[in-house]
């Protein structure tokens, strides 16, 4: 790379933080769908165990034994998620910290300067406006899952109520 122009070095480093950027996108999207998964089988487990305990009360074998079943799935799937979630969380901060990493080595290398040196002092970034196009798409993806993720719950309340 070292026998490369600085604007092309430039470039490329653009293209590597892009990359990177939609790579924080996808992480956080992957985040927050696992939350949002976590939370839904967090609340089965206590409509599980809420039924378990109703048919206890009225002494029903076997509706005692279904709710134990589903009791001990719901909570395996919980320790996974779980697991996923706190992986998924160490890679968007790891990621993030790379970001910012490159940001900063990308507008030393956009001032002239050299990007292996220390950051001089904060300044504008030069992706702001191809990022903000990037963040724009990033909000319009999010809606897009919260929607899909509506649907998919309101969809499945109308199966539970047999409609």
């Amino acid at each position: 790379m070292s026998d490369q122009s600085p604007r092309a070095r430039a470039r490329l480093m653009r293209e590597a933080l892009v990359d990177a950027k939609v790579g924080l996108a996808q992480s956080r999207q992957a985040r927050d769908a696992t939350s949002a998964q976590l939370d839904r089988e967090r609340t089965e487990l206590a409509t599980v165990r809420r039924r378990g305990q109703l048919a206890t009360a009225i002494d029903d074998a076997e509706t005692v034994r279904l709710a134990a079943e589903f009791e001990r799935k719901h909570s395996e799937r919980i320790v996974v998620l779980e697991r996923k979630l706190a992986a998924l969380e160490e890679e968007v901060v790891l990621v993030e910290r790379e970001t910012a990493e490159m940001s900063a080595q990308l507008r030393r290398l956009a001032g002239g300067g050299d990007p292996a040196a220390p950051p001089p002092s904060p300044e504008p970034d030069p992706l702001a406006e191809d990022l903000s196009e990037f963040d724009a798409l990033r909000r319009s993806a999010d809606r897009s899952a919260r929607d899909a993720d509506a649907e998919r719950r309101l969809a499945e309340l109308k199966r539970r109520m047999g409609k």
